[in-house]
């Protein structure tokens, strides 16, 4: 299988800079993923299309200010501990670094990606907010990234909030006004390097609409990383590697979606996060089991989902693993023709852009 399989056109301008002032106003394209037919709604007309006895599940984790730009204050030592000279001829001191927190390790020690790599060897140090955050490069590992201890006084996360920016997706041209606009209104567990953006588009009062028809509202928490959102380099998509993220299930949320399934319902699910979430934790007869640990599942065409019936989320990037996984549910062919049409009727694309339900 591969790459090009699933590349299609996308004009710069569809790609959604804002977010919707109602988050339930999005655009809905409703697509049946065994006739291929599909509907145009808007987001809150979702409400006919779910039932009393499904199962929605939703991903809760939140996105942290992952963002730091600070300043170099000490060159990359080699192994006998001397300074490196050359990066000091080069006046790398005070040079300006963009660090992008991924995923914590331990303690206060945070594997990230940091802009540009050259000035940040191990042993480099870096100041954020005049010496209220320090940092101290300790190790290169997979795809370039750097291990990076933090120092500082009082809480990380109050810290973080006072000194971080929202890691917004490259194709975001500008900052937000509202950061909360890049979270979900159920957003709880912090740790994601990313929103899960099919969920930008509920709101309470729908979540509440969704729950007194019968619904039931089971959480997962996986916290997004950057690895999810990877370019597919090889040609054949059987040669990337996901990258790990972590994930949670408790034992009542599990519950919820097993009793679903006995009781004949449908477990949908909002976002490729909580997918990937759900099929982690399943087995291969269908049931949930609870549990938290890291998974780097990749879903993609010729995939038997094991307990997920249907799937919200918004229009993603062509060649992307995320574009392949929402093949996976609905047929290649079935989904690049509803992409076609989303292109076609100027539906507006990714993280701010508007949605999908297949079912």
């Amino acid at each position: 299988m591969k790459k090009q399989d699933f590349y299609f056109e996308l004009p710069q301008e569809l790609i959604a800079q804002d977010p919707l002032e109602d988050r339930a106003a999005s655009r809905l394209l409703v697509l049946d993923k065994k006739t291929g037919e599909y509907r145009h709604k808007v987001f809150r007309d979702i409400l006919g299309y779910l039932r009393a006895g499904d199962c929605l599940v939703i991903n809760d984790t939140k996105v942290i200010p992952a963002r730091l730009i600070g300043t170099r204050i000490l060159e990359a030592q080699g192994k006998t501990g001397n300074v490196d000279k050359g990066d000091n001829e080069k006046g790398a001191a005070g040079a300006q670094i963009e660090i992008l927190l991924l995923k914590r390790r331990e303690g206060d020690v945070w594997e990230t990606l940091v802009r540009p790599g050259k000035k940040a060897r191990p042993g480099t140090r870096i100041s954020f907010g005049e010496g209220l955050l320090t940092a101290e490069v300790l190790d290169i590992v997979e795809e370039g990234n750097r291990l990076v201890k933090f120092f500082y006084e009082g809480i990380f996360e109050e810290i973080l909030d006072r000194l971080g920016q929202m890691p917004l997706p490259p194709y975001i041209t500008h900052a937000l006004q509202d950061r909360n606009r890049y979270q979900t209104v159920y957003a709880k567990n912090e740790g994601s390097a990313a929103a899960p953006t099919a969920g930008l588009h509920f709101t309470q009062e729908l979540l509440t609409q969704i729950e007194t028809m019968g619904v039931t509202i089971a959480h997962v928490t996986l916290h997004v990383g950057l690895g999810t959102f990877r370019p597919v380099k090889e040609e054949n998509i059987l040669d990337h590697h996901m990258h790990s993220e972590f994930y949670c299930v408790l034992p009542d949320e599990a519950e919820k979606m097993n009793a679903a399934k006995r009781a004949g319902g449908r477990v949908i699910c909002v976002g490729t996060t909580s997918c990937r979430t759900v099929e982690s934790a399943s087995d291969e007869n269908g049931i949930v089991h609870a549990g938290e640990g890291d998974t780097e599942i990749f879903i993609y065409p010729g995939y038997h989902f094991k307990m997920l019936d249907g799937l919200i989320t918004n229009f993603h990037l062509p060649e992307s693993t995320l574009l392949m996984l929402v093949s996976a549910l609905a047929g290649r062919e079935r989904v690049l023709a509803a992409y076609k049409e989303a292109v076609r009727e100027k539906y507006r694309f990714f993280s701010f852009g508007d949605a999908m339900f297949i079912i």
